[in-house]
């Protein structure tokens, strides 16, 4: 398959450069292996690379104090270290002993409140960075529009991106959703019968960019609304989905207090909804649900350690699908329309008015790049983020 050039590669090697350890995070099979094997390929710097999935790697962690000490001289790649996690408390040792740079390079399919101890055992000597699935940016070289429609149908995670064999690519999706449901969230503590798992999924699906009524869901699946809560906090602790709380700081406004719930890759979601194709998904009645996941998705990948993210809804009405916010203050309004010629609507207007956004913008799949009112651009996401992101 075609190798496609990450955003996070030159970041990493520049926190190489800085602190002990890097930890890339980010979903099994996004492209967290790949993307350390190429820093190693172009990096001066001696490399041993353990795969903890490996019995032959996880053998030579039989006395890991040993074998790390043996190679103080090499930066060491743990790949899968959530499934050795008592290495960070002997990783804080080993870097307290020879505090240098580049020491340790580690990946994980899971964040470190999941990894337990992880954050408090290396606070002050780790960088962490997440691997996303494709961004639009990095693999739009050609035709932005069509190269944005297969983005969005098949998903950013490599494998699914880059096969053309639809039959392969569905399987594929199955193989990845039965492996995280029965190994990957049994291994992290999270046991639940597949079916159970799966139901929970479809359901998920269903409720993809919707509020997230815990009760709702209780009733429906037979669990508790503590058991749910603990699946879907494992799920956006996974990065399989994001929880989108709502902005209400400071509002006198009756407003809604539900977070919203997002499958953060389409692909993952359409293939749950059972959704082939692009003429398959604009007849579903998730279209529109889809759309707005996806690019608010897109959006957050490129945004992330800048904003904090927030929809708004009031009860009469008026609601925003994305809020960008700095320090709890509302900085940027984001309305998404499936729609090259939108109407935006009064309740936009007045979101705007409650939440005294600096910037404000519509997008469209395929809009031209215009101001529709002094304070509103309308814009198309490939032109959102390659020529507005940059200037956020």
């Amino acid at each position: 398959m075609k190798l496609i050039d990450r955003f996070l590669e030159e970041k990493i090697i520049r926190l190489l450069a800085h602190f002990p350890v890097v930890g890339i995070l980010g979903s099994r099979q996004v492209g967290k292996t790949t993307l350390a094997q190429e820093i190693i390929r172009k990096e001066e710097e001696a490399f041993i690379y353990l795969d903890l999935e490996r019995p032959n790697d996880l053998a030579k962690l039989s006395n890991a104090e040993f074998y790390l000490n043996s190679h103080q001289d090499k930066c060491i790649v743990l790949d899968e270290i959530q499934r050795k996690p008592e290495l960070f408390m002997l990783l804080r040792s080993l870097v307290d002993q020879k505090r240098v740079a580049g020491r340790f390079l580690i990946l994980g399919s899971a964040s470190p409140t999941i990894i337990k101890g992880a954050s408090e055992s290396l606070a002050g000597r780790i960088a962490y960075k997440e691997l996303h699935g494709f961004n639009l940016l990095e693999v739009s070289k050609g035709s932005a529009t069509n190269t944005m429609i297969r983005h969005w149908v098949r998903g950013g995670y490599p494998n699914a991106f880059l096969q053309d064999d639809l039959e392969i690519r569905d399987l594929w999706h199955q193989n990845f959703i039965r492996t995280y449901t029965e190994r990957d969230l049994p291994a992290l503590g999270l046991r639940a019968d597949a079916i159970t798992m799966r139901n929970f999924l479809l359901m998920l699906a269903n409720t993809h960019a919707n509020l997230c009524r815990y009760d709702v869901l209780s009733s429906s699946l037979g669990l508790t609304k503590a058991t749910i809560q603990k699946y879907i906090n494992f799920f956006s602790e996974s990065f399989i989905t994001r929880i989108l709380p709502p902005y209400f700081m400071n509002m006198k406004k009756r407003l809604v207090k539900s977070p919203k719930i997002y499958f953060r890759d389409s692909g993952l979601l359409h293939s749950i909804l059972g959704l082939k194709d692009f003429d398959e998904l604009q007849g579903h009645p998730k279209l529109g649900a889809s759309w707005e996941g996806y690019i608010i998705e897109q959006i957050c990948q490129k945004l992330e350690s800048r904003y904090e993210f927030y929809f708004y809804r009031t009860h009469q009405g008026a609601e925003v699908d994305l809020v960008l916010a700095k320090g709890g203050k509302p900085k940027i309004a984001i309305e998404i329309k499936y729609n090259d010629t939108p109407t935006v609507s009064r309740g936009f207007y007045n979101s705007i008015e409650d939440l005294q956004t600096e910037q404000n913008f519509v997008i469209t799949p395929n809009s031209d790049d215009y101001h529709v009112a002094e304070n509103i651009i309308l814009s198309d996401l490939h032109t959102f983020l390659s020529k507005y992101v940059p200037q956020l």
